[in-house]
């Protein structure tokens, strides 16, 4: 997966097409990333040990990493990745404009 923790990102796909937010979590294993202020559900908790809030509380849900792009502040658009690796150091460049990401 392309994406990390801190990315700025761009849904274009979805209900939330056109968004700009941050990735907050990224998910490897099933494919997914939880956004900044994006995707957000209520969900009714019951008061336990491990909750001790109890009541509706608002929940960020996970998008699919294929509806989100990282956003490319070269060319104010998505920006399709490749790597340039320099020495030891591999950086994700922008396909499109060559900026570093």
């Amino acid at each position: 997966m392309k994406l990390k923790k801190g990315d700025d990102v761009i849904v274009i796909a979805g209900k939330f097409r056109g968004e700009r937010a941050k990735v907050e979590e990224a998910i490897p294993a099933a494919n997914k990333v939880i956004l900044d202020s994006l995707n957000i559900a209520k969900r009714h908790m019951r008061q336990t040990s491990a909750t001790m809030q109890a009541g509706i509380i608002d929940k960020f849900m996970p998008l699919d990493a294929s509806n989100v792009a990282l956003w490319c502040s070269g060319h104010k658009g998505a920006a399709r990745v490749s790597y340039k690796i320099e020495g030891d150091v591999k950086t994700r460049v922008c396909s499109k404009c060559g900026e570093t990401l």
